[in-house]
């Protein structure tokens, strides 16, 4: 395991993060403390939840993840061993995460009621990294390709990183961070930052896989550059990556066949895509999960890949995964896959 700096701060995360999303749906309390005591066995010391976990958002499984997280820090005693981050959800019809029973947003009372919220689910007193999971201005999000003007209201981002920063003088989050975020919204929220004397932008939590690397058209050389480095989440394209649903299948267990809410990698072209990138495996001998992850975890502009697993199994391949060697040949033929066949399922 490697550990990288988280922006410009003085934090190192692990180069593999550990996504909970399935805790408390999927998985028990109990499972989601044994993923977490094996996952700093391994070395990760890299956390990613939100306020709005588990998976798929519903009122009755909401904060249910972050309150697991919280019971292990009680039981293991280990806040300070962990970098914990965390989100606050966007502009969304969602009537349940808010006391006053409200449509959700990113002014500063409901920036402030979530924060509170999760600091008591996750029985700590500070946030290490706290983003925003979605913008809460209106734009084309999950699954869209190419920017469509959409009219509506949301609060200034100005209004949104002085909340912000009163949080961080406040001592509940230490530094924040951007998710599902556009090229433009993480330049203008640096550009705002750095005028007005703001928490700057350390990270940005976007998908990333083989089958979408839309971010490398804008956010990558602002990544590089600004050292916003790319959270990836999604690396194996929620488990399609891995194979288990070629050919058609769809085994019991799985996401897709428990809530039917894949279809962002269910596009036209997109089976021809992660079926070349599955005989490319085959070719190298080499499990397709583990090439798949290790591709976006050795890409320059990752601080961390953010991975996913609802068994022990699942888990300790996707974090055997930083061992694979990735040849020149490997990556040129990835490449080759990925221009006659780009980005299918953005």
């Amino acid at each position: 395991m490697d550990y990288r700096p988280l922006g410009t701060t003085d934090i190192k995360v692990s180069s593999i993060c550990l996504g909970t999303m399935t805790w408390g749906e999927q998985n028990t309390e109990a499972e989601g403390h044994e993923q977490m005591d094996y996952a700093v066995e391994r070395g990760i010391n890299f956390f990613d939840t939100a306020e709005m976990y588990a998976v798929p958002p519903r009122k009755e499984t909401q904060g249910s993840t972050e309150q697991i997280i919280g019971t292990w820090f009680k039981e293991r005693k280990n806040r300070d061993k962990i970098i914990l981050a965390t989100k606050v959800a966007g502009r969304s019809n969602f009537d349940w995460l808010r006391n006053d029973g409200g449509y959700t947003n990113h002014t500063a009372a409901q920036i402030e009621e979530a924060v509170d919220k999760s600091l008591k689910r996750l029985q700590t007193d500070y946030i290490d990294l706290y983003q925003l999971h979605w913008p809460d201005r209106p734009i084309n999000l999950f699954g869209g390709l190419g920017y469509k003007h959409i009219d509506g209201d949301h609060t200034p981002l100005e209004e949104i990183l002085d909340t912000l920063g009163k949080l961080v003088k406040a001592g509940k989050v230490r530094h924040v961070g951007l998710s599902n975020e556009t090229p433009w919204g993480t330049m203008k929220f640096l550009q705002i930052a750095e005028a007005r004397g703001l928490p700057r932008m350390q990270s940005i939590q976007n998908a990333y896989n083989l089958i979408n690397r839309t971010f490398e058209l804008g956010g990558s050389e602002i990544a590089h550059r600004e050292k916003v480095g790319l959270l990836a989440y999604s690396p194996l394209a929620q488990g399609y990556l891995t194979g288990k649903y070629r050919n058609g299948a769809n085994p019991e267990g799985s996401r897709k066949k428990l809530f039917n809410r894949l279809q962002r990698y269910e596009t036209p072209a997109a089976d021809r895509a992660m079926e070349s990138y599955f005989k490319i495996a085959e070719k190298h001998g080499i499990d397709p999960s583990q090439m798949a992850l290790q591709y976006v975890t050795q890409r320059p502009f990752v601080t961390s890949n953010i991975i996913g697993a609802t068994t022990m199994e699942q888990l300790k391949t996707d974090i055997d995964s930083v061992d694979l060697e990735m040849s020149e040949e490997l990556l040129k033929e990835i490449e080759a896959a990925h221009l006659e066949q780009p980005n299918p399922c953005p």
